[in-house]
């Protein structure tokens, strides 16, 4: 029989860089909703050092430099993965559509495995759901807000409305729960949106995926919930389970 080392060796892994503490805990609970609707999937997270706290772009950029970056990537060598996913949206997005590219590609040689970003996990799902326009319910502060619509707009999506809560830390986003989330996406939706986004990995959503589309009639899609099916995609893992949105209801 098998040892549990050897039965998790088996079992395929993204790695995560997770900046600093706010709703890393929605990791762990998207893994055990992955392992109950289809195959189990490992996905391993590291914290990197995020510097100040602060939605504020100069602190992004340096939340998302290349040494803190490779820093992370160092310490996810051991775990097994295949991939490797910048689990931010904010301080990949301000580096615009080709720094942020350049970003990932750093990444992905430090690494030694592929990789990509939160930031590109949204452009490439609402492509995934077909969606032609969308709006944005943001925790950051509008100037930030502006920047990921600037990026998804680089990536072609016509983005009909953006909405900014003015949350500079991400310490206080990781304290919003469900009625907070729920009345952020429903303030942020706009008739014209096929799909509403919740940027922000700091902002607990995995528990709340059902409600918010059934609050809105429409797909929504959260930063946390992108990003692992981003891991799923970039190790070509069938990302096809239930309770986890409509991102998640259909195979690649």
């Amino acid at each position: 029989m098998p040892t549990h080392a050897e039965a998790e060796e088996t079992v395929p892994a993204v790695g995560f860089l997770y900046p600093g503490y706010s709703a890393e805990d929605d990791y762990p609970l998207l893994e055990r909703k992955l392992a109950e609707g289809g195959p189990a999937v490992r996905l391993p997270l590291v914290h990197t050092d995020i510097g100040e706290d602060a939605h504020r772009v100069d602190a992004l950029l340096e939340m998302g430099s290349a040494a803190r970056l490779a820093d992370g990537a160092r310490q996810l060598a051991g775990h097994g993965a295949s991939g490797v996913i910048w689990a931010c949206t904010s301080a990949s997005f301000v580096f615009g559509w080709h720094g942020a590219g350049e970003q990932i590609v750093e990444l992905s040689k430090v690494a030694g495995l592929p990789a990509s970003s939160t930031s590109f996990a949204f452009a490439h799902a609402v492509q995934a759901l077909g969606a032609h326009r969308v709006a944005i319910a943001a925790t950051y502060p509008e100037d930030v807000a502006q920047h990921f619509t600037a990026f998804l707009k680089e990536a072609g999506t016509e983005v009909v409305s953006t909405r900014g809560s003015g949350i500079i830390t991400a310490a206080e986003v990781g304290t919003w729960g469900r009625e907070e989330v729920l009345a952020m996406a429903a303030a942020g939706d706009h008739p014209d949106a096929d799909a509403v986004l919740l940027p922000d990995t700091a902002l607990h959503t995995a528990a709340w995926l059902p409600d918010l589309e059934s609050a809105l009639g429409k797909p929504v899609l959260t930063a946390n919930q992108v990003t692992v099916w981003e891991g799923l995609r970039l190790i070509g893992a069938d990302p096809a389970r239930p309770g986890l949105g409509t991102l998640f209801a259909r195979q690649l």
